[in-house]
């Protein structure tokens, strides 16, 4: 892995776990692996390159695949079909792949949202339920 795939991945480390509101300590805690570790991998280009264990540890804590992780596509062909508008709204918001195969799948009354709007309402909807958990 070059120093500019490793940058590029601790950009992601960062992004989704500031996505899912988690401190570094949490995540750490979440992956079973040092903070210390976590804050090299997201801020030091330079840092050795994880283990695929190490990675799908972190890509497991922030509910993302390790191809989401990697900037990477995934190698099986995606079981939904993702409609057009769906794919216009996932690259502007930068979505992981498995946000976009859960929302592809989501019909109602037999229809996808047809437009970029309403897959971002229900996107926002979803993210924003997450506290209904706690």
């Amino acid at each position: 892995m070059t120093p500019a795939a490793n940058e590029q991945l601790g950009h992601r480390i960062r992004r989704y776990r500031e996505d899912k509101g988690l401190t570094l300590t949490q995540l750490a805690e979440n992956a079973n692996i040092s903070k210390g570790y976590i804050s090299n991998l997201e801020n030091d280009p330079d840092h050795k390159r994880p283990s695929a264990q190490t990675l799908f540890a972190i890509a497991k804590a922030l509910g993302v695949s390790m191809a989401d992780l990697l900037g990477e596509k995934l190698l099986a062909e995606p079981a939904v079909e993702v409609p057009t508008s769906l794919e216009e709204f996932a690259a502007e918001a930068g979505l992981p792949d498995t946000d976009v195969q859960m929302l592809a799948a989501i019909t109602f009354r037999g229809e996808h949202p047809r437009t970029k709007e309403r897959w971002r309402h229900i996107y926002d909807a979803i993210r924003m339920s997450r506290t209904l958990d706690e």
